[in-house]
């Protein structure tokens, strides 16, 4: 009993954790555009599913990045981003972790690409709902950067996690 009470601890310190990572680098790491702004929160969320996987990484990356519309004043886009950024790390995890689970780098690589290609036509179909479709059509190249950027930086951790050993220390840490 007392070992199941440690790893509900740790889940839920983990996923809290990395909850606090998504907002700090959404809501801080913030680029102004003429609709909307960008930010650097997907890298992390990104990163979180390589150390998480697929059973904590969407709550902590729903969470974090609905919160960070919540303080930046974007509170209707509290759960759509909540619900794009929880199926866009669920996505991604699960082709990294099922799907092609022989190869690591491969399994990231196609499950972000994915995953990111989810956010934008999910981000978009919700801009033509809240506003119209030139607006909505108006924000992709922006949506599209801030999602190559993540999925890039993201992978920029990665390597230098697995390379200093770091990734593997983390990954039984947060297990």
């Amino acid at each position: 009993m007392k070992e199941n009470t440690k790893n509900a601890r740790i889940n839920v310190r983990s996923i809290t954790f990395t909850a606090a990572l998504v907002f700090v680098f959404t809501y801080t790491f913030k680029i102004p555009f003429v609709n909307g702004y960008t930010h650097i929160g997907d890298s992390m969320i990104f990163l979180a599913i390589v150390f998480l996987g697929y059973k904590k990484a969407p709550l902590a990356a729903g969470i974090g990045a609905g919160l960070a519309d919540l303080i930046g004043g974007y509170s209707a886009w509290v759960a759509p981003t909540f619900i794009i950024k929880f199926f866009m790390a669920l996505i991604c995890a699960l082709i990294m972790e099922k799907v092609i689970k022989n190869n690591r780098i491969v399994g990231y690589v196609v499950g972000s690409i994915l995953g990111g290609a989810w956010q934008i036509v999910a981000y978009t179909v919700v801009k033509i709902f809240l506003f119209d479709k030139a607006y909505a059509f108006s924000s992709l190249p922006t949506l599209a950067i801030q999602t190559v950027v993540g999925i890039v930086v993201a992978a920029v951790f990665i390597v230098v996690f697995d390379k200093t050993k770091i990734t593997a220390k983390l990954k039984k840490k947060v297990g």
